[in-house]
């Protein structure tokens, strides 16, 4: 720790966003806290980021904000930025890092800082920020294969204030034995017997951009449900009908726990699964933090997003119109995720399944075009 880090009382970590995008900035995180141990880190989030509250040891406390800026969630509301400037001036904070994502725009975020009078303010951004930020770290990252993780894009951002590197790059995320106990409890009352082998599917995305069709995954899961693996379905009460149609097309017994787990009881069933098949979505960042060998549908909307240091499988159909960042797919038939087929689907699955391997054999794998 330097003097500079020594002098840190309160750091406010931003990450507005999701659930998903708040894991892949607890590895930086977790730098800023041992950088300067003594300090309190606040996390301000969206609604969904603040889910994790209880499962982030990098953080003393959490605080929402509903972004305008921001994407709100379908029905959702705005908070005010006065009120929020207010609770930074009264919360005296010494170093605000601002984490986006390399299409956002840091700059609000960064003026109500200012206007709080927060002396430290860090951020990613494109176009010069003159004096709303005191560290201002060029955004260089462009959309593309290849392109820098959106982990590694936040610890280069702490490191801009002189911060090492955390201890451990890996996502941070907690499970409760509570949550443990209640997850064991779900499955038993499911039939499935204690610590017996079983694959998780969630067939949801926020965005239906970055869904495969949920009877598509369905089939894919037919011939390990006919193998004797045991199939397990989460998802939201709002996910429900999508785990219906994938039911419905394994014709076979199968454990449908959508809408009844909280979240930590969710991160129990994923620690504790042979393999998570999923969408790009907030599960799949969970199952990389948990060391959960993961199938993943990942649409080619944004590449900046992949599952981290996990054995994994990515799955798509390379498109032209690639890295569109739509929440809704503009193109006939959604090609980069319904030109996989599901037995590609069973083939990647089979491969973790058999050799989970090691972190470092992040092969993506995608379908021929």
């Amino acid at each position: 720790m330097n003097a500079i880090q020594a002098a840190w009382r309160h750091v406010l970590v931003v990450r507005l966003d999701n659930m998903g995008d708040v894991l892949m900035c607890t590895p930086a995180m977790r730098a800023l806290r041992e950088a300067a141990p003594e300090a309190r880190v606040t996390l301000l989030t969206s609604p969904a980021g603040a889910r994790l509250a209880p499962h982030l040891d990098m953080a003393d406390a959490v605080t929402v904000f509903r972004a305008p800026w921001v994407k709100p969630a379908p029905g959702g509301e705005v908070d005010d930025e006065q009120d929020l400037v207010n609770w930074l001036r009264n919360e005296a904070i010494d170093v605000a890092v601002i984490m986006t994502s390399a299409t956002q725009s840091p700059l609000p975020m960064a003026l109500l800082c200012r206007m709080a009078g927060i002396p430290v303010r860090a951020a990613h951004a494109r176009e010069n920020p003159y004096a709303l930020l005191s560290h201002w770290v060029r955004d260089h990252d462009t959309l593309g294969p290849g392109m820098r993780h959106e982990v590694l894009r936040q610890i280069d951002l702490v490191r801009s204030l002189g911060v090492p590197g955390p201890s451990s790059m890996r996502l941070g995320l907690g499970v409760r034995d509570t949550d443990r106990m209640a997850a064991r409890n779900a499955l038993l009352a499911a039939g499935v017997v204690p610590g017996g082998p079983y694959i998780v599917v969630h067939p949801g995305a926020t965005a239906a951009s970055r869904r495969y069709p949920a009877a598509m995954m369905g089939e894919a899961m037919r011939g390990l449900v006919a193998e004797g693996w045991t199939c397990v379905f989460c998802g939201s009460a709002d996910e429900r009908a999508a785990v219906q149609l994938a039911r419905e097309a394994i014709a076979g017994p199968t454990v449908d726990l959508s809408g009844r787990l909280t979240l930590g009881e969710l991160a129990a069933l994923i620690e504790g699964a042979s393999l998570l098949v999923c969408n790009n979505s907030g599960p799949a960042h969970m199952a990389a933090a948990l060391g959960t060998p993961v199938v993943c549908l990942y649409a080619l909307t944004n590449p900046q997003h992949t599952p981290w240091l996990v054995p994994r499988r990515l799955l798509s159909r390379e498109v032209p119109c690639r890295d569109c960042l739509q929440s809704v797919c503009p193109e006939p038939g959604h090609p980069c995720l319904t030109g996989v087929p599901p037995r590609d689907v069973a083939m990647a699955a089979r491969a973790l399944l058999a050799q989970p391997g090691t972190v470092d054999d992040n092969i993506d794998a995608h379908a021929a075009c």
